[in-house]
Order: structure tokens, then sequence, then C-alpha cells
């Protein structure tokens, strides 16, 4: 019998209720299912009961249990989001929270605390934490010696300072008297299964005293009612175009990424990124085995699984991007003394990993590796998440991306980027591309559409600012616009040109500030332009301007924030500290925010 049918025979749902029950019930685990089932049977158990007084019992407080998230990137938030399920599934009242919107002083308050958390740059707090983390340091924090807690720290071990946050937290909480539930977990990039065996040996130390499960929170709700595909369960969108809007003669290769989102039910907003899931390359898988002298046939082992050597490489397995453990793994196989030298200097195994890959590896250091081996050292291939270029009340059900080629020759070979050369040269137009999107609550529009934005976005950090602008015009927005945009050239690299040029015509770009860093004999940046209208800049800032900046992390971010301070130091009453002090202030109030990579 069908869903509809026992519906309709046996409680009369209208067909909008069963709509809704199906689209829930689409949307949960297995483990969600069961408990939902549970929970509606003991509201039936209630309705039907003679009517008298109900008073619930109190819950135990071992089953209220706070989970405190701070993401950069989303990966935190995705797994925050788990744990919180998974403790609803268990009967534990569940607050999930980011750091972003938590008041510190409640720490105080608080029994169970799950933190997630990762790490940004050179060790430092990702956006959305930097107050949390400022305040736990702080002499205001107070004793929490009533406190238990666990965290899991993510990080990439690619960085010197790996998991730095979630170890500065994880150290802090407990000088502060809190104990421990669970040992920290420290998580790379592939953090999945680490992430998982953490959660399953958290979840009995949090158990729930209580016989029946909590009620579902209105947090635990709207995680529920979120997309169903998501970095585990992507949507398999065709690809519609992809067009480059480089000039022929330009340095670059950025490309216009159209993507079908139709049927899918994916919605998101502007600031948000898509997570993209690709293969490798067949051609390069190939060339491995052969520089490698592996047969592709020879079966392996993966999380006891079966399968041939060259499925697990083109399928499962990170090709194109280094760490620092498989570069000093590589360095022993091959015993070439060079390579060791490089393992053993941070500064040079860093600037190593940037410029190779692992074909780089097999062909320069040979070293007589077992399939087996080869493949343990090795990292899952993870998505490669780019800005969304578009809103969707311009495109609905479309995503745009704005996508820079990754492509470089070495030792006479072409060396490209996993997700950049898959969605510019090896698919083609109706192919399928699996995504999915990743929220990312700190990086929005100010929600009163009166309010002015500058938008700082070399490069593809244009990318959400096309979608900015989309949102804008959609929503009739009277707030002032301004954009610093910076490339090489102006003939060959003017990103969307036409867009932007319409945008100033029409009134709705307030002003433009151009920094094309070659058409001079001296290099302009926007961090230059900046500095040149850094009057105006304070002035809109201080009457209430909302900034953000998207692009480079480690070299233009750090300039533009440095011209930032100059500026508010030049053009207001601060000092530089003062200056500092007001932009951390601004990140604090959301009205600072960055996207940077």
């Amino acid at each position: 019998m069908h869903l509809q049918e026992l519906a309709q025979g046996a409680g009369g749902l209208s067909p909008q209720q069963i709509a809704a029950l199906q689209q829930l019930a689409g949307s949960l685990t297995p483990a969600q299912l069961a408990w939902v089932s549970g929970y509606l049977a003991a509201t039936a158990n209630l309705a039907t009961a003679a009517p008298q007084a109900v008073t619930a019992a109190p819950a135990s407080s071992s089953a209220e249990v706070t989970v405190l998230y701070g993401s950069q990137t989303g990966n935190s938030r995705g797994v925050a989001k788990g744990v919180a399920a998974k403790l609803e599934a268990q009967g534990n009242g569940v607050t999930l929270v980011s750091m972003a919107d938590f008041k510190p002083k409640k720490l105080k308050d608080l029994q169970r605390l799950v933190v997630v958390v990762s790490t940004h740059g050179e060790g430092e707090p990702p956006d959305d934490a930097i107050g949390f983390h400022k305040f736990l340091f702080s002499s205001r924090a107070p004793k929490l010696n009533q406190l238990e807690y666990s965290v899991l720290a993510l990080g990439d071990s690619s960085y010197d300072q790996f998991c730095q946050t979630g170890k500065e937290i994880d150290d802090r909480l407990a000088e502060l008297g809190a104990s421990a539930l669970v040992a920290r977990v420290d998580c790379d990039v592939d953090f999945e299964d680490a992430a998982e065996q953490w959660t399953e040996a958290l979840l009995p130390t949090l158990k729930a005293e209580v016989a029946a499960p909590a009620p579902l929170t209105a947090t635990a709700n709207a995680v529920m009612a979120e997309s169903q595909y998501t970095r585990a369960n992507p949507f398999e969108a065709p690809l519609l175009l992809s067009q480059k809007i480089t000039g022929r003669d330009s340095i670059k290769d950025i490309r216009h990424i159209e993507l079908g989102l139709d049927d899918s039910g994916i919605q998101y907003q502007p600031g948000d990124a898509l997570g993209v899931w690709v293969h490798n390359d067949a051609e390069l898988v190939s060339t491995l085995l052969a520089a490698m002298d592996l047969n592709p046939a020879d079966e392996i082992t993966i999380k006891q699984q079966s399968l041939p050597l060259s499925q697990a490489l083109t399928e499962q397995l990170e090709l194109t991007l280094l760490h620092p453990a498989l570069v000093q793994q590589w360095a022993s196989w091959s015993g070439d003394a060079k390579l060791a030298e490089i393992a053993e200097d941070k500064a040079q195994l860093k600037a190593f990993i940037g410029g190779h890959q692992l074909i780089d590896l097999a062909s320069r250091y040979p070293a007589k590796v077992s399939a087996q081996e080869l493949v343990d050292s090795l990292r899952k291939i993870t998505p490669r998440l780019y800005s969304i270029a578009s809103s969707q009340a311009e495109v609905d059900e479309e995503v745009h991306l704005t996508v820079a080629v990754v492509e470089e020759e070495r030792d006479g070979q072409l060396r490209q980027g996993l997700a950049s050369a898959a969605l510019a040269k090896r698919l083609k137009q109706g192919d399928g591309v699996s995504v999915y999107v990743e929220s990312n609550d700190n990086f929005r529009l100010p929600a009163d559409d009166n309010t002015p934005v500058i938008m700082i976005g070399p490069g593809t950090g244009i990318a959400p600012f096309r979608a900015f602008m989309q949102e804008r015009e959609a929503r009739e927005a009277q707030g002032d616009n301004w954009l610093f945009f910076g490339n090489p050239t102006f003939t060959q690299d003017f990103l969307y040109q036409v867009e932007w040029q319409n945008y100033v015509k029409s009134g709705l770009l307030t002003r433009i500030d151009l920094a094309f860093s070659r058409d001079q004999a001296h290099k302009i940046y926007v961090q230059d332009r900046i500095r040149e209208q850094g009057r105006e800049v304070v002035e809109w800032l201080e009457r209430g301007a909302h900034l953000y900046l998207c692009g480079d992390a480690n070299r233009m971010a750090v300039d533009v924030e440095k011209a930032l301070i100059e500026v508010l130091t030049e053009h207001s009453d601060r000092n530089q500290e003062q200056a500092k002090e007001y932009l951390s202030s601004l990140k604090a109030d959301k009205r600072y925010q960055k996207d940077v990579y």
C-alpha cells in the first residue's frame, strides 16, 4: 500500500500534509526516522489518553548538551550538525549554535559541552570563533569545574599550526577546571573517518538518563529541513556552460561555469559556497601507474573494501595535493638525500608541497612501493569549494561559479588542478558534476537593504559579489554599493565587465575602483586603491557600511587589512591599535566579513 493510501485511510491526512511528511522522511537518516517514529507514537498515546493533568518529568541535566562550532568553510558546522542529530536520536536535548552566536558568559551555566572547531590560516580561529576564543583566554573567563566537554579539532597538516585552535580551546577549558569526556581528536582534511570515530566514542558518555527522547529543538528541526543533498550525498548537476572569460593573451585562464539544479530542491544564498566532487583524470592515473611500475589490476584494501588499484586512484584518493607526511614517507622510500633535506625543513617542505603533485614525486624520486603501501599513504579525495557567483533570484534552478584553472608545466608535462581542469576542459556539456551547497552564515548581505556595502574582490574573488549584486537588484535594495576589483590587465582580465558597467549605468553600483596591476610601469593593486580612497572608505564605514573581502588569504587579504588599518589611522582619530580594535569590532558585529582561501 502506498503512503498516500495509508495516510488517507488511517489518519485522514490532507495531500499537503502527506507531501510535507514525505519531504521530511526523505531528509532523515535511519536513526532519525526511528526516533521520529517513537516520538509520534508517544504523542499519539498522550493524545488518545483520558483527559487529565499531565506534567512532564524534568529531564536529567545530563541529557542537555550544547554543541558549539566554529567553522570557516563549513566542515566543522557539518560535523556539528551530524553530532547534534545523533544526540537528539539517543534522547538528548541539544542546543546547536555557532560560536559567533553564542554568549560566552553562559559557559558557567553549562554542564555538557561539545566543541567542533577548525583552524584558519596560520593557526588562527575561524572568523565566527574569534570572539569566543578571545573571551576564553581573557581574565573574564569563569571557572568551569561543573563542565564536562570534548573537542574535535579540524585542520590541515600542510600547515605548521595544525589544529591549533582546537588544541588551544581544549587546553584552556581544562585549565579553567572542566573535565574531558573524551580526549580531543585532531582531524586532517580527510576528516570523516576520524570525526565518526570520535562521535561514536562520545555518544555513550552523553547518553540521556531519561527513558523518553527529548522533543526536537527548533535548531534540530531547521537542520532536518535542509536539503537532502550534502557532502556525503551530493546532487548530480549537469554542466550547462564552461566559458572562458579572460582574453586570449591573458596570463590567466578563468572560466564562468553554469550548472543545472532542476528538480533538486537545492536552495542557496549569496555568500554560500558550492562543494564540487570530481574523479582524478584517467590519463594522470595511467601515467602515475607507469612511473611506479604498478599493475592497475592489483587488488588493494580501503576500509575493508577490496578494489582494483586503478579504481582506487581514480575515484577515492588524492593525487594532485601533497601533504607533509606523504613527502616525508616518500623521502624514506626513495632514499633521496635532497628530498630528505626538504622533508626535514618546514619552510622548504611547505614550498615543495605547494608546487608539486604525486606524479612529481614518482618521476623525480623513484621509489619501490607496493600498491597497498601507496594507497595507505594517500589521503582521500576531498571536495573543492567555490564561492557561488549567482543569486537564485536571478538564475532560479542554476548555480554559477567563477573558476581559475590551475595549470602548470613541469618536466615537460602539464600538471593540472583536480576540479578546475575537470570543469574547464575534461567535462562536456551535459556531463554530471557531483555538488552540494556549503552554507556560509559568515558571509551574508546585511538584512537591511538600505545598508551600504563595500566589496573587495580581486581575481576570482569577484564571484560572491556578482551574487550580491544580483540579489540586491532583485530586492530593489536602496543601499549604496562600492566595488574594488583588480586583475592583471583591463583588456584581458576585467571579469564580467559588461555586467559591472550595466550596474554602474543603472545606478545600482554606486562606485567602482579598478586596479589592473600590469597596465602601467608600477604595479597597482586593490590595497593601493583603498589607500587612495581612504577618506571615503572611512566615511562609508562610519555611516554603517558592511565590508566584504574575498580572495587569496596568504597575501592579498593581509595587504588589504594593512591598508584598512592605515586609512583608519590616517582619516579618523584612531591610533594603530585602536584601528585594529575597530576592525575587530566590525568582525564581531558581522560588519566585516571575509571569504578567503
